[in-house]
């Protein structure tokens, strides 16, 4: 009975210590800036822009002019993964999109932005690069792009800013959900201190969405994508790509053209606000010829 009995101790102990552990580690769960490469050299023509926000934490970031005529009108607002930087973020999605200025900023506490980052900083800050990128530019319409926890912040923008389409890659529908569903023995949302209610804030919003996911998404489920989808009424494109997983999408053959799509869509929609005219939500399976591994994750 004594043996018993302190089994079941250490074992109430060891899920307190885990449940402890999830507490206070998640901010470098979640935000893993120390393990973010530094940005390199930028690419000719690109500059560095910064900012200070009202609580004093200076943002920096990077303008990526077009290396192409015919997309000016249009700036894309690109809100990276975890595990990047605005640098390699921006050059990406130029890369994407080379008829469009691309802005992108590094979140607080990845350097050399400073702060201390968090869902809910994430959340505030990215108004700010909106308004800065409005003020800038001058661009007709605005669209982020998002990727991963990135697609969190672009969701949350849409609902405050009245941005003309959001590309949502590898999303999920809140933060919350992906963690109880990762951990269900774990009382998640009693631990949890960083929220991203993505369904919510795109419920709150006009803007049109495009989903890019992975078929094989080990980060994020795909029960959350779905359960994203499912929530919405405002998706115009909607593409799964085969075999992919959550950090290999990106060199998978069928995810650029997916990505070049999902931005036609979005703008085709303009009219003259793209929100104005919404179509039902069409869903794409590009189905993959080969699968490229063992690259350098970029999301």
């Amino acid at each position: 009975m004594t043996f018993l009995k302190t089994l079941l101790i250490l074992a109430v102990l060891g899920y307190i210590a885990i449940a402890a552990a999830m507490f206070f580690a998640q901010t470098s769960i979640f935000f893993p800036a120390r393990l973010v490469p530094p940005a390199g050299p930028l690419p000719p023509g690109a500059e560095r822009i910064e900012l200070t926000a009202p609580d004093g934490v200076r943002l920096e970031g990077v303008l990526i002019p077009p290396s192409r005529s015919g997309g000016e009108r249009t700036a894309i607002l690109g809100f990276a993964g975890n595990a990047s930087n605005a640098a390699g973020i921006a050059e990406f999605l130029a890369s994407l999109y080379p008829e469009h200025p691309v802005v992108a900023f590094h979140y607080r506490g990845y350097a050399p932005s400073a702060g201390a980052a968090s869902a809910e900083a994430l959340l505030d800050d990215a108004p700010l690069l909106y308004d800065l990128t409005r003020e800038r530019l001058r661009p007709e319409r605005i669209v982020a792009v998002g990727i991963s926890i990135g697609s969190g912040v672009a969701a949350g923008l849409s609902a405050r800013r009245p941005l003309d389409g959001v590309v949502l890659v590898t999303p999920f529908d809140s933060l919350e959900a992906v963690a109880r569903q990762r951990f269900p023995w774990l009382p998640i949302s009693l631990l949890i201190r960083h929220r991203l209610p993505s369904d919510r804030h795109l419920a709150e919003s006009k803007a049109p969405v495009a989903i890019v996911a992975a078929e094989r998404d080990g980060v994020v489920p795909p029960q959350r994508t779905e359960a994203l989808r499912q929530g919405l009424g405002t998706i115009v494109f909607d593409a799964t790509i085969p075999g992919a997983q959550h950090n290999d999408i990106a060199y998978h053959p069928q995810f650029r053209p997916a990505m070049r799509e999902a931005l036609a869509r979005l703008l085709a929609k303009h009219a003259p606000r793209l929100c104005s005219t919404l179509v039902p939500r069409e869903r794409l399976r590009y189905m993959a010829t080969h699968a490229l591994n063992g690259r350098r994750n970029i999301l």
